[in-house]
């Protein structure tokens, strides 16, 4: 079963890696860049991870570890951003993608912790 939140992680890491190889090949921006694309591509791994939990306890634990990575993805996203790394409207798009997940995942973990 392929749910929206796996194919909007899956998107969502996709765009990722193109803003990356852009920020490397055009803005020789490494660093940011990198920490970026790993914790962003780390909340569709978590999310599939997920799907195969052992336990409640499993899933909800995968699930949160996806929304601190989306988390921290959203503040990579707002440095690049705010030291004029990446355009405004490079931002505006896949920042409401970040926060799309972000809620999302808030959502799915208090639904797995039954508040």
């Amino acid at each position: 079963m392929k749910g929206i939140l796996e194919e909007k992680s899956f998107q969502f890491s996709i765009r990722l890696i193109d803003l990356y190889r852009f920020l490397i090949e055009e803005k020789k921006e490494f660093i940011i860049s990198k920490q970026m694309m790993r914790s962003g591509t780390s909340i569709g791994a978590n999310i599939a991870e997920a799907k195969f939990a052992q336990s409640k306890a499993d899933f909800i634990s995968k699930m949160t570890i996806s929304l601190k990575e989306a988390s921290e993805t959203r503040y990579w996203l707002r440095l690049l951003k705010a030291t004029n790394t990446i355009t405004e409207e490079q931002f505006k798009d896949i920042i409401a993608d970040c926060n799309e997940l972000i809620n999302i995942l808030v959502a799915s973990c208090k639904s797995a912790k039954n508040i």
